[in-house]
């Protein structure tokens, strides 16, 4: 074997177990393993999870808060002020940011990306060449998936369609969109279904975006996903729209987005530093209804959209972090449901994304975080350091970290 990482802890209430790893795969899950292997771990009972998936993060806008802040906090300032900063974005700026983003992401157990990569007739293909590059460097260290992203709307800006085709020739993985950014809404979904049906490729959108519920299209999107053929092949982010909704009217939107396999990522560090920005009092979550629609059967993740712009002006890359966060906000820490968050950094987002061969069992791809906590349940409140990431069945990442009180 390559790797055995011996006794490590993969379900609170089961017996501890060894792990083989052998040609990037799992090869073995046993009780006791005695073949010999390159590398021993001694895991010692503590927690061995799949890599986490961070299924939807801006690199080539991150770490940018500095350069022009966003000073009314708002998502309409947050679109405003990175607009004026992209044309003067160079390719050496993006990426040195996006190289260092995602050494912040890396070492913290993420094992793949989707990134949504911008361009505009104002900054060209500056952004989404480069990233193009960086997945391609980095490959051996994270899968990165990379979305076509037109943040500027489509419509709106002329000559983005041409680029959206464009970028699909070369070789986004993706289509995104971002209908409430553009007019009108239902013909931009039209048009992103007309793009991912030419070149056989999934749609991620930002969805919905905004405190109130008055201009909605996610049941035009569930319908057109339906309509086409596209359950299980679409995602969005944000949809943070129905948190507004009473109950008579939310419950319907679930359901149909239950049954159009629509995947939602929640997106709690941005959404609460730019939601509700004018409310008076009683000020409002502004997070999509995280429980709600996990409870209606929707296929729910977490992720961390931005690192230091003006929509996130803070944050390390720890996916971790995101999750604890989604905890308290989306009222995910009661005993039923702290088990559930979990999965939403790591085997949801896997079907989001549509990973093939994810997770721990025998014949599964080796991409694996062994955590400093001995006990599942903890795995999030712990926030436990990432003592060894495995991708491919290779070792990517070791740390040890040592603390001494003095007394």
């Amino acid at each position: 074997m390559d790797i055995l990482l011996k006794q490590v802890r993969l379900n609170d209430d089961e017996e501890l177990m060894d792990v083989g790893i052998t040609d990037g795969k799992i090869s073995a899950i046993e009780k006791e393993i005695n073949e010999p292997a390159t590398k021993i771990i001694e895991a010692n009972g503590k927690v061995l999870v799949p890599g986490f998936v961070e299924s939807h993060i801006h690199l080539d806008k991150a770490l940018i808060a500095s350069r022009k802040p966003n000073k009314s906090g708002t998502l309409q300032e947050a679109i405003k002020v990175t607009a004026e900063l992209k044309p003067t974005f160079t390719k050496e700026d993006i990426y040195t940011r996006a190289k260092k983003a995602l050494e912040m992401i890396i070492p913290r157990g993420v094992t793949a990306i989707r990134t949504h990569a911008e361009f505009d007739p104002a900054q060209g293909f500056t952004g989404f060449e480069t990233i193009m590059q960086l997945k391609e460097e980095y490959k051996d260290l994270v899968d990165i998936q990379v979305v076509a992203f037109p943040q500027e709307g489509i419509f709106k800006a002329p000559g983005t369609e041409k680029m959206m085709y464009e970028a699909m020739e070369m070789g986004a993985d993706v289509v995104g969109g971002i209908p409430y950014n553009d007019s009108p809404a239902n013909d931009h979904i039209d048009l992103i279904f007309e793009i991912a049906k030419k070149y056989n490729k999934s749609i991620d959108l930002h969805q919905d975006f905004s405190d109130e519920a008055t201009d909605i299209s996610i049941e035009y999107l569930c319908h057109k996903t339906i309509e086409e053929g596209y359950q299980g092949r679409v995602s969005v982010g944000h949809l943070t729209a129905l948190h507004a909704l009473p109950k008579e009217q939310l419950d319907p939107i679930i359901a149909l987005i239950a049954e159009a396999g629509i995947s939602v990522m929640a997106l709690p560090a941005t959404d609460l530093h730019l939601g509700a920005r004018n409310d008076a009092y009683n000020v409002r979550r502004a997070v999509t209804p995280i429980r709600k629609l996990r409870d209606g059967g929707v296929n729910m993740c977490i992720a961390t959209n931005n690192i230091r712009n003006a929509f996130t002006p803070y944050g390390n890359g720890d996916i971790l972090q995101t999750a604890m966060l989604a905890i308290p906000v989306g009222h995910l820490g009661g005993a039923d449901d702290l088990p559930t968050v979990l999965p939403m950094i790591t085997e949801n987002p896997a079907k989001a994304i549509g990973l093939t061969n994810y997770g721990i069992g025998v014949g599964k791809q080796a991409d694996l975080v062994l955590l400093d906590t001995l006990l599942k349940h903890d795995a999030i409140i712990d926030i436990p350091e990432r003592v060894f990431v495995i991708k491919n069945g290779k070792i990517t990442v070791e740390s040890h970290k040592e603390t001494i009180i003095y007394r």
